[in-house]
């Protein structure tokens, strides 16, 4: 194995996860040495995520810190990758000097000759194309124990207006069903017993390869794999549901009751202005239709407040959705005005503490809506997936809860990172459900 360290930190979403994952596999193939600290090593790749101001605030703190590695003879070299490299690769590289090399999101499979090249003082930087098929790479697993993300497919056509992941991601590419199938399998095989089936629009799964909608059948034949028995759908678009994918969810025993829909608002004029399809109502029938059509529904959504043209009218209408709704599991972000994007110059801005503010009573108002979900959890035997210990109990997540976003099952028992174990609920601790293995 060579002797050059290569460290990569990854930042984002969990797409960028999985494309930080196929880039660790490769490094590995090509035999470099993988080390977790960047300290020390002969480069490091910054994979990023360039969404929202928060997001790109984070990327430039990772590697200015980085840089400051670099400064003091810690670290040779560094690479930055993902989001940020494609969407500002100019800004990247007349304001932060220190930064050795890009990857934009078109080239992570080109990690291997990146890094060569720049550990050989050559410039290295990689703009494949963005609307190419999905690389088939292979990955160097960074969750579990006992579960993966499995990406299905990259990019997005959806252009909501305040979204610029289309102009950085490219347009929305399915992999084909049997390559999704084989990883299937050989993540089963490697001991993930849940998959988190991820793309920014899953629902449209197969639409540009097979002229429809694929999800369902996708579903079926993960599910006949042997080993694989939690099968967790993110992120569902609510224009594109139809009666065969809601029945599949409903009835296919190792799809986790557990569906991730992001609406962003429940106004219709505010829909409108977002570029989204459909109407309030068409959400709100929705809804109601999976609550009705599959027993134990989970539900989680994200929302925008402040929105240009939101006013007090609108908001309240969002609010009382809410408190009807009652959907266990709320994000929700001030409107951020990404440059490029049709919303960043709509009038009627709201101002931005306005926004801010209204995020936070939506937060405040679901605290009790979750209250209300745990506490009828209370006195229930729950199955929930060990994921390790935190002081004198074992953790986990039941179905209703998703990997760093959700909350955290704590229990006695004495099963292993990556089983299942029932676990009857007993109570609360500090905000999160408290139980014991039978």
């Amino acid at each position: 194995m060579s002797k050059e360290k290569i460290a990569l930190i990854s930042l984002g979403c969990a797409k960028n996860l999985v494309n930080s994952e196929q880039m660790l596999c490769l490094l590995d193939d090509a035999e470099y040495t993988l080390v977790p600290d960047p300290d020390g090593a002969d480069a490091v790749i910054v994979n990023t995520c360039g969404f929202i101001d928060s997001a790109k605030s984070e990327a430039i703190d990772n590697i200015l810190e980085m840089a400051a590695l670099k400064a003091e003879g810690r670290l040779k070299k560094i690479i930055v990758a993902g989001c940020l490299s494609e969407r500002y690769r100019g800004e990247v590289r007349n304001e932060l000097p220190e930064v050795d090399a890009l990857i934009g999101v078109g080239s992570f499979a080109d990690v291997v000759d990146v890094v060569r090249r720049t550990l050989d003082g050559e410039t290295a930087d990689s703009f494949g194309d963005i609307n190419a098929p999905v690389d088939e790479v292979g990955r160097y697993l960074t969750t579990g124990p006992g579960w993966a993300y499995l990406r299905i497919a990259e990019g997005c056509d959806n252009r909501c207006a305040y979204c610029a992941i289309p102009d950085i991601r490219g347009k929305f590419r399915s992999r084909p069903i049997e390559n999704v199938v084989a990883e299937a399998k050989a993540l089963s095989e490697a001991g993930c017993r849940e998959l988190i089936v991820i793309a920014q629009d899953i629902t449209r799964y197969g639409t540009d390869l097979y002229g429809r909608r694929r999800l369902a059948d996708l579903c079926r034949e993960i599910s006949a794999l042997d080993g694989v028995e939690w099968i967790r759908l993110h992120y569902l678009y609510p224009d594109e549901f139809d009666d065969e994918l809601i029945d599949e969810i409903a009835a296919n025993e190792k799809i986790v009751k557990y569906l991730d829909i992001p609406i962003q608002h429940i106004n219709t004029g505010v829909l409108r202005r977002m570029n989204r399809r459909g109407t309030g109502e068409e959400i709100r029938a929705l809804f109601s239709a999976l609550r009705e059509r599959i027993p134990g529904l989970v539900l989680r959504t994200s929302l925008i407040t402040g929105l240009p043209g939101e006013g007090e009218a609108e908001y309240e209408e969002l609010c009382e959705f809410l408190r009807q709704a009652r959907i266990e599991r709320v994000g929700v972000f001030p409107f951020s005005p990404e440059e490029g994007t049709p919303a960043a110059s709509m009038p009627d801005r709201v101002e931005t503490e306005v926004a801010e503010r209204r995020a936070e009573l939506i937060m405040d108002m679901q605290q009790g809506i979750m209250e209300d979900y745990y506490a009828s959890c209370i006195g229930k035997t729950l199955r929930v997936l060990c994921t390790g210990e935190d002081g004198a109990y074992l953790t986990g997540r039941s179905y209703a809860d998703s990997p760093d976003i959700d909350g955290t099952v704590y229990f006695d028992g004495d099963c292993l990172p990556g089983d299942f174990a029932q676990v009857r609920i007993t109570g609360l601790m500090d905000g999160e459900l408290l139980g014991e293995q039978i």
